[in-house]
């Protein structure tokens, strides 16, 4: 993820990160959009376009749109990434207007 900038390889470095999530974002909201997959043989490429609003615990929020880069391998488990890159094409760091809904309980 150069645009974080951080890089993760294997497993257990992406869970980490995964586990570290809740530690700093308050709330992220991430959609996938429909892109591209060119096979070739056992490997392909693809890219998948995101979209993302968040805000940190330390109250720093903003949007961007970016684009996954990935590169896929077949294996006899089936395909697996081989390599993914994130590139964010465009961010908004205003802060944000909005907020989470209350949960129940909260108000």
């Amino acid at each position: 993820m150069p645009d974080i900038p951080v890089e993760l390889e294997g497993r257990e470095p992406i869970r980490a990160w995964g586990r570290r999530v809740p530690d700093v974002v308050d709330f992220l909201v991430q959609n996938t959009h429909p892109g591209l997959i060119r096979l070739d043989g056992d490997t392909a490429s693809g890219r998948a376009y995101m979209s993302e609003v968040g805000r940190a615990r330390d109250g720093r929020g903003g949007l961007n749109y970016a684009i996954y880069h990935d590169r896929y391998q077949r294996t006899d488990d089936g395909w697996k990434f081989a390599e993914r890159v994130y590139e964010v094409r465009y961010e908004d760091t205003s802060p944000l207007a909005g907020s989470p809904p209350c949960q129940a309980g909260d108000a």
